[in-house]
């Protein structure tokens, strides 16, 4: 029931050190929105429906810190490379599998039938699932210029920072009992190392800095935008027509919260 652990209790430190862990869970939603969309046949999300999912998203941890889960909302990459398996993106099938999962979470003896799955089948299924969706990050690569010395070098960076940097940051943090950040201020400490432990943030970071700053004038084609552009805008007339096909809410939602807010 809410606030079964008590009143909550704010405070600046701790609040500022969640906002790593929440600019993290941003940064991988957003891949993965795209990586879904590219293995349901769907055109990539425009920047509407991004914000409307990271804030859902949101809220979905704001009633979970009410309720004391111990969890928080994050999207579940292994869905993804199992949405790519079976070639079932219907929202439908989310609805019931959502029953389901609650429905079974009532009897004990469901949860202790799937912790006793050994972990060797899990690592299996999970070799298979995360590879799918890493190749669905490769693909997109298909729509920028791959001779381009520019690209390489954008690419190449990218990877390598976001192997590198956070598996730095976890060896450090195994053998030291804290990250590399150890400034007086703790909250600080928290922001950096949750933010660079986590391997999708770094890379969309290094990307996103060095593909708009590094001669990104007269290089459009070169970045691939326009492919891109037409699937972004939002207004009728310029956006794709097959957005309002994939990314319509399934109830009318319009008539209750005015648009420029969705």
């Amino acid at each position: 029931y809410p606030f079964q652990w008590g009143t909550p209790i704010f405070t600046a430190g701790h609040s500022f050190g969640m906002m790593g862990a929440v600019l993290v869970s941003a940064f991988e939603s957003t891949g993965a929105h795209f990586a879904t969309a590219r293995l349901a046949g769907a055109t990539p999300p425009p920047a509407s429906v991004l914000s409307r999912s990271v804030g859902l998203q949101g809220i979905g941890m704001f009633l979970e810190g009410i309720f004391g889960a111990p969890a928080g909302s994050s999207v579940s990459v292994e869905n993804i490379g199992l949405l790519g398996l079976t070639k079932v993106g219907s929202r439908r099938v989310i609805q019931i599998s959502t029953g389901f999962m609650i429905f079974f979470s009532i009897f004990g003896k469901f949860g202790a039938f799937f912790a006793s799955i050994p972990l060797p089948i899990f690592a299996a299924i999970f070799c298979i699932l995360f590879g799918i969706v890493a190749a669905v990050g490769v693909s997109y690569m298909q729509f920028v210029n791959k001779n381009s010395m520019r690209n390489i070098y954008i690419i190449g960076l990218s990877l390598f920072l976001g192997i590198s940097v956070p598996q730095y940051f976890h060896e450090y943090t195994a053998s030291a009992s804290t990250g590399p950040a150890r400034t007086n201020a703790g909250w600080f400490n928290d922001i950096i190392n949750t933010v660079f432990a986590s391997g999708p943030t770094v890379s969309l970071i290094v990307a996103s800095i060095l593909d708009n700053t590094l001669e990104f004038r007269g290089y459009e084609n070169d970045r691939g935008l326009p492919w891109f552009m037409p699937f972004l805008h939002r207004r009728k007339g310029y956006s794709d027509p097959r957005n309002d096909e994939f990314y319509s809410f399934p109830i009318r939602v319009h008539d209750v919260i005015p648009s420029r807010f969705l």
